[in-house]
């Protein structure tokens, strides 16, 4: 069963492992993907401020780059292929051997491999491993909200997170025109219907005012009369 990703002291010993000359064998967790529990060998850590995916691991031909979370430390004997029961040797009938003259003939001793120096490995190009861009991240979005409540209407920015405009009052007629560019039957109607109610309510209180301008000017005329 693969492991749950690298800790910081699993990331150290991987870097020294790394760094005397070693490829270290790690197991593929679940975050991976398909390849879960396989195993592959550590052949470079780089810096993981540049990206998640520090950690380039040589998987079949391949060599790519995964997250502390894609991989995991493998146990020991992991990825080996168990060995072979040896067939046990059949016993052969017993020949007759009639006796032979044999000359005996100097071995040739085998040729020696010669193991390539460290210079013949320095020269060798680096193999290429296939790096994931990064896609850039774009603007956060932008949102304008017109409101009405109590009579008054509003407007406020935000952007993300951060507020560009806190609500702040306008007229009228200024939410009409906003209102106007949004093409939609709903919204106008709704809009229209509180602006009715406003100006009935504002012709009644105007009638009211009248009516107590026409009590006080008329009792300003009996006093009038009177003096």
């Amino acid at each position: 069963m693969a492991g749950q990703g690298l800790s910081d002291d699993d990331v150290r010993a991987l870097r020294e492992a790394v760094a005397a000359g070693r490829k270290p064998r790690v197991v593929f967790t679940a975050s991976a993907g398909q390849i879960a529990g396989q195993v592959g060998q550590v052949v470079e850590l780089t810096d993981p401020a540049g990206s998640d995916e520090f950690v380039v691991v040589r998987f079949g031909r391949d060599e790519l780059p995964f997250s502390a979370a894609d991989v995991a430390i493998a146990p020991r004997g992991a990825g080996r292929k168990p060995a072979e029961p040896k067939p046990e040797p059949e016993v052969p009938a017993e020949p007759v051997v009639e006796p032979e003259f044999v000359l005996d003939r100097p071995r040739v001793p085998a040729p020696r491999r010669e193991e390539p120096s460290v210079e013949q490995q320095e020269q060798r190009p680096a193999p290429r491993r296939a790096v994931k861009s990064a896609k850039p991240k774009g603007p956060a979005g932008l949102t304008v909200t017109l409101a009405y409540a109590d009579g008054e209407w509003t407007v406020a920015a935000q952007q993300g997170a951060k507020a560009l405009a806190k609500p702040y009052v306008v007229k009228p007629a200024e939410a009409l025109k906003m209102v106007a560019l949004v093409d939609v039957a709903g919204v106008r109607e709704a809009v229209e219907q509180i602006l009715s109610a406003e100006r009935a309510e504002a012709e009644q209180q105007a009638q009211k005012l009248r009516a107590e301008l026409a009590e006080i000017e008329a009792r300003l005329a009996e006093l009038r009369e009177a003096h």
